[in-house]
């Protein structure tokens, strides 16, 4: 889907600011030219940072700070944070991680928040939106969590499950209105976002100057 556009003077119109696959998976859907720029941002929360406030404050830093160096371009940045109960539950990192967000988890409801911003520095637009999704987590027994774990290594998922694939075994419901947006990206939001910004990703602009 994507072409290679290093050392060349024009780029694609859109970038994806994120080191993330999976949303790299669902910006692809939409079958639009796109680069992806790690945007280099630390994802620490504040003191007393609520899981609300912290999405939309590392979606915003994300796509600023590849914006910022390609002002012509549209750039999406994005976040997800698990919330439980006001605890913000990001990334596991690792296996003992994982299994202790999950052993949190079992038998409660978790709202992932996911954070979209679309900023275009050359019009000085900047908008930010967040899709929540509340799930419910089964009753999961030691062993469920240790099964689980080992077969997906679900250890860069903020809350250590993926719902797209095996990580639904551990689920008893999904309560949203974006299909995408537990994956780590609402392609809804986002499709309209960039088409309020001046990017229709129906009559998508093929490219711009590399360096502008």
């Amino acid at each position: 889907m994507q072409a290679v556009y290093e050392n060349h003077p024009m780029k694609p119109a859109l970038i994806l600011a994120s080191t993330s696959l999976y949303r790299r998976e669902l910006l692809q859907r939409l079958r639009v030219p796109f680069e992806v720029i790690a945007p280099g941002v630390d994802e620490t929360a504040g003191p007393n940072e609520t899981p609300t406030a912290l999405a939309p404050r590392l979606a915003r830093a994300k796509a600023a700070a590849v914006a910022n160096i390609h002002r012509q371009a549209w750039v999406i940045g994005s976040d997800q944070v698990a919330d439980l109960g006001g605890l913000a539950l990001g990334k596991p990192g690792n296996h003992a991680r994982a299994t202790e967000q999950l052993r949190q988890m079992r038998g409660r409801e978790v709202v992932f928040h996911t954070a979209v911003c679309v900023a275009r520095a050359c019009t000085a637009h900047e908008s930010v939106e967040m899709a929540s999704v509340r799930v419910q987590f089964r009753q999961l027994s030691d062993d469920d969590i240790e099964t689980y774990l080992r077969a997906e290594q679900p250890y860069d998922c903020a809350g250590s499950a993926k719902s797209e694939s095996l990580g639904i075994a551990l689920l008893d419901r999904i309560d949203n209105d974006d299909p995408t947006a537990l994956v780590g990206l609402p392609l809804i939001r986002t499709v309209r976002m960039l088409r309020r910004a001046g990017y229709d990703v129906l009559r998508p602009p093929e490219s711009v100057a590399a360096h502008a």
